[in-house]
């Protein structure tokens, strides 16, 4: 289990209100995004929900966006119903190597796996899948094996994961990170009430200190004719030192303006920008269906050690 673990969720908007999100030009739709920037020339790329977990690319975090076409064109070789409908990746530089995990599933489904792609260079057409990584979930577990991210604490790995059921889990992995090592995972974060609305956690270390991200709230069929009500979607972590096993969590980033149900987010460390939180939210001067949820990114400042945007 990986210790000195964060999490965090700003209920700072009565006080200042949030940013708006950084602008997007180009493909900007976009589901459970992972974003990195390629080491060698500093593009960047988004990999995302649907057709097989969807490549874009662009010069900067703004774009213009350009698609690319498909991770894994053909699908997953993991034996599960979704293994042609990928989701959720998360996507790592691991030595000279690109790790890219995904989830297998269905909606609504506990059978469920996290499989494992890799790549020399982020392009298509370079990808190859090597299916499963031992992390998964069946009728009867006490978590769903989706919404997958990689951290590595010194020479160890983890893979941190979990939706609804006890919510969000983690097991170490091999190095290189390829498999479990077998272990029973570790209960991370659980909130007892409602339906444990939990998921999509990611876990960014920064200045000594583990950041745990994680989406709370139901992320779709929004009804924008009423006000927010703060059970949308939200980007969170715990500020006010309640345990996370213990409905622990602190908003980041809700519902406002026209910005409706921010999650599905992730971490990185953009060249020039420093610390970026990346997400997917619906404009409701767009539309709310999946279809049309965007990109958001928003450069994270730290207060007395906590983030915000």
């Amino acid at each position: 289990m990986l210790y000195s673990v964060i999490t965090f969720s700003l209920l700072v908007s009565l006080i200042r209100g949030y940013a708006g999100p950084g602008s997007c030009s180009g493909a900007c739709n976009t589901h459970d995004p992972a974003v990195i920037q390629r080491s060698y020339d500093g593009v960047y790329f988004r990999f995302t929900t649907g057709n097989d977990i969807s490549v874009a690319k662009a010069s900067s975090l703004s774009g213009p966006w350009t698609n690319q076409g498909s991770v894994l064109p053909k699908g997953s070789s993991i034996n599960l119903a979704g293994n042609k409908d990928l989701w959720a990746p998360d996507v790592h530089l691991i030595g000279s190597t690109y790790y890219l995990y995904y989830a297998v599933s269905t909606f609504g489904s506990q059978s469920s796996a996290i499989g494992l792609a890799t790549s020399s260079s982020l392009d298509v057409g370079t990808w190859t899948d090597l299916g499963a990584t031992g992390v998964a979930s069946a009728s009867g577990k006490p978590y769903n094996a989706i919404d997958p991210n990689l951290i590595s604490v010194g020479s160890n790995y983890y893979l941190t994961f979990g939706s609804f059921w006890d919510d969000i889990y983690q097991a170490p992995m091999t190095s290189p990170p390829t498999r479990s090592v077998g272990a029973a995972p570790s209960n991370l974060v659980y909130n007892s009430t409602g339906t444990h609305a939990i998921e999509g956690s990611y876990l960014f270390a920064y200045s000594g200190y583990y950041y745990l991200f994680f989406s709370s709230g139901i992320c779709c069929n929004y009804n924008t004719a009423k006000p927010a009500t703060g059970s949308e979607y939200k980007i969170m972590l715990d500020s006010n030192g309640k345990s996370c096993l213990s409905g622990g969590g602190t908003v980041v980033l809700a519902s406002h303006d026209n910005i409706y149900g921010p999650g599905g987010q992730g971490v990185f460390t953009d060249s020039k920008l420093g610390p970026v939180l990346y997400y997917h939210y619906a404009n409701t001067n767009i539309g709310i269906s999946d279809s049309q949820y965007q990109f958001g990114w928003n450069a994270l400042t730290w207060s007395d050690g906590w983030p915000t945007v």
